[in-house]
């Protein structure tokens, strides 16, 4: 079989670009979002529970859409087309979502937002392994950590930067100020035009090329065939769900708990619906695929979940944390909120731009150390910059803090998947990377139910709290990188 050219770095370049678009639409979001459901009269313990719908839809559309582009070839080729019918829907809900007139449409917004880029980003992962041979694939994701890290800079910084330029920054009750509405509408643009230059500017092997660069993988491809589910596991995963919904019940806890009792019940619903379907279909293939998965997958799927319920953390709950305890307010309707709000874009564009700067470091850190102890060095950096949150009150040194988030953040976003992808057939890469994606969304699902209830029997509600619990999850996901297979190919090519 032949093997796949290598690109240049222009190459390169152009087919991770549109992940700048993307990232500036995810910035906004996950910096903003919170401040929006506050201004539209969200209580604190109410806001983990809106932001649901962003893992909930990740957790959905991703498998689907990688099933899909596995199948799809048109005159765009087989990712390009959903990466722009993901950015003209993405758009058009970032235009949307400052102007929404109450809590439950802002809601609903972020569920079309996050499905939206969703659709586009799940491509962009399958991309790189398709386009790249193994020895440029941890090059490729580090080259998309670079480009999440300039979209999130400039995205983040946004409504902070429009304040200094005079925009108002604050509104009358419930309504979203000037910095936010003007931001949103400026990522739009970005978001489109970003994607639109990958898709004009990068092509694709059709199905006949690419499968004659099928490169024997450096780990078994999956496990053993898994058949169907029994049916007494399918029916245990939902005993178990249904049994937590009654202690959840009776014991009177948080109403957001439901949700993981849901996530069991519905697994083992889905494991039951997958034995009575024909085989072939979407479903039986991915449910097949999940119980299929390769050794390596398994393992860093543990540090995933670890990784992103920290991620998960500090994206909920920063703002509320560096307002109260750093700007001494509560009220989204004062100057000091909002002020600390804006701070708070402001820490999130410096790991972002710390995560630009590691992404040019972690290659040389990854030839020097190996894959996986990189992935251990700089997880404990994220950590030790959670953890000081509860030492630090200078809302300016927690710009210091960043540093060890950002390099924790480009790991995240480039090792696993240059871990993973080897282990991968070119057939089924883009089902598996949305595979791979329901350990990224369950953490958050995880988080959004389980943070609140701890917060609020724990730490008397008190947000800066999350972030504590969210360095003590990356100290764990660092020890669990240590159970992954070291892959001795992997890391000669590193």
């Amino acid at each position: 079989m032949e093997s796949r050219p290598r690109l240049s770095f222009w190459q390169i370049w152009n087919m991770c670009f549109g992940f700048l678009g993307i990232q500036f639409g995810f910035a906004l979001q996950n910096a903003n979002v919170s401040r929006i459901f506050q201004t539209l009269g969200a209580d604190m313990d109410q806001v983990p529970g809106l932001w649901i719908a962003a893992p909930l839809t990740g957790l959905l559309v991703q498998p689907v859409v990688g099933y899909f582009s596995d199948r799809t070839w048109t005159r765009l080729g087989r990712r390009r087309p959903y990466f722009l019918a993901g950015a003209v829907l993405a758009t058009l809900a970032l235009f949307v979502m400052p102007n929404s007139p109450t809590l439950w449409i802002a809601a609903g917004t972020l569920w079309i937002l996050d499905a939206s880029i969703n659709i586009s980003m799940e491509p962009f992962r399958a991309f790189v392994g398709d386009q790249l041979p193994p020895s440029q694939r941890a090059g490729g994701y580090a080259m998309q950590s670079f480009f999440i890290g300039v979209g999130a800079i400039v995205a983040s910084l946004l409504p902070w930067l429009l304040a200094k330029a005079g925009v108002a920054n604050t509104a009358g009750a419930g309504e979203v100020p000037d910095t936010v509405r003007y931001a949103f509408y400026f990522g739009g643009v970005v978001l489109f035009a970003a994607i639109a230059w990958t898709v004009l500017r990068t092509r694709e092997y059709p199905p006949e090329v690419l499968a004659s660069f099928e490169e024997a993988p450096s780990t078994p491809t999956t496990a053993p065939p898994a058949g169907k589910a029994p049916a007494i596991a399918a029916l245990a995963w939902s005993l178990a769900g249904l049994a937590m919904a009654a202690v959840i019940a009776v014991q009177g806890w948080d109403r957001m708990l439901y949700v993981l009792a849901g996530m069991l019940v519905a697994y083992g619903a889905l494991l039951l619906l997958s034995r009575v379907l024909p085989a072939g279909g979407m479903l039986p293939t991915i449910v097949a695929d999940v119980r299929a998965m390769p050794q390596t997958m398994r393992r860093l799927a543990v540090v995933q979940f670890f990784s992103w319920f920290a991620l998960f953390a500090m994206w909920i709950y920063t703002t509320a944390a560096v307002a109260g305890t750093h700007f001494g307010s509560s009220d989204p309707a004062s100057a000091a909120y909002n002020e600390g709000a804006n701070w708070v874009g402001v820490l999130f564009a410096a790991y972002n731009g710390f995560a630009a700067l590691a992404a040019i470091a972690i290659p040389w850190m990854a030839r020097t150390l190996g894959l996986r102890l990189t992935h251990l060095v700089n997880l404990w950096l994220g950590a030790a910059g959670l953890l000081s949150f509860l030492l630090v009150r200078d809302p300016q040194w927690l710009l210091l803090s960043m540093v060890g988030v950002g390099f924790a953040w480009a790991s995240i976003l480039s090792l696993p998947y240059a871990m993973l992808s080897d282990s991968l057939p070119a057939t089924k890469m883009g089902v598996y990377m949305g595979i791979f994606n329901f350990f990224i969304v369950i953490p958050q699902l995880v988080a959004a139910s389980l943070l609140g209830f701890l917060l609020k029997w724990l730490f008397g509600g008190e947000p800066l709290w999350a972030l504590v619990l969210g360095g003590a999850s990356l100290l764990v996901a660092g020890l669990s990188v240590l159970a992954v297979p070291r892959l001795v190919a992997q890391e000669a090519r590193a």
